[in-house]
């Protein structure tokens, strides 16, 4: 009975936007009305310097991370960790305290894939990493990742309910940067 409790908490921790709230506390603009007006690292980076992005960045991670290592260290069953990391990765895009506009989640899965397994988001880090050191461009970096997850959660956790939430992140991850691919394939993406 406990274990389904973590799902509504999973998405409660996701919906806490991290970029407001970093934003907020070190007096910057909201990042929902300056730069791209996406609330996530990148775009505070943009208009808030390196510090406001990286804490942005950890305070997103762990709070995919959080919800889904906490149900791994009570042994749920898989079906509702796979449900948990979804539902923080949701929290996260569509935040209940913030009017439902949240961001685009590419920091929330890599915590979720790190609860599901340290290789699995080292692997997703590793190529984000990778992408961007050819490219220097954060939002293909995000998408190459993203689309290799669910392929590396085959060959890492090989669970497939694990290797579905991974997939369903994919899809919604590579949604939300449905604005950036339209800019990368007009070569006008930063």
């Amino acid at each position: 009975m406990i274990a389904w409790l973590f799902i509504p908490a999973a998405y409660l921790i996701g919906s806490i936007s991290c970029a407001i709230i970093v934003c907020r506390l070190m007096a910057l603009p909201d990042p929902r009305e300056q730069g791209s007006g996406n609330p996530g690292a990148t775009n505070v980076m943009r208009f808030g310097g390196k510090k406001a992005a990286i804490i942005t960045l950890l305070g997103d991670l762990v709070k995919g991370l959080l919800p889904v290592y906490a149900a791994k260290l009570l042994n749920i069953p898989v079906e509702l960790l796979a449900a948990t990391g979804l539902a923080a990765f949701i929290g996260h895009l569509y935040p209940v305290f913030f009017r439902f506009e949240g961001g685009k989640g590419v920091a929330t899965s890599i915590g979720v894939l790190l609860g599901f397994s340290w290789l699995l988001g080292f692997a997703f880090i590793g190529t984000w990493l990778a992408v961007y050191k050819l490219g220097k461009i954060s939002s293909l970096s995000a998408l190459v990742a993203s689309v290799l997850s669910p392929i590396y959660a085959w060959f890492i956790v090989g669970d497939v309910t694990l290797v579905g939430a991974s997939l369903v992140m994919m899809v919604l991850l590579v949604w939300r940067h449905k604005s950036n691919i339209q800019k990368l394939l007009a070569g006008d993406e930063s």
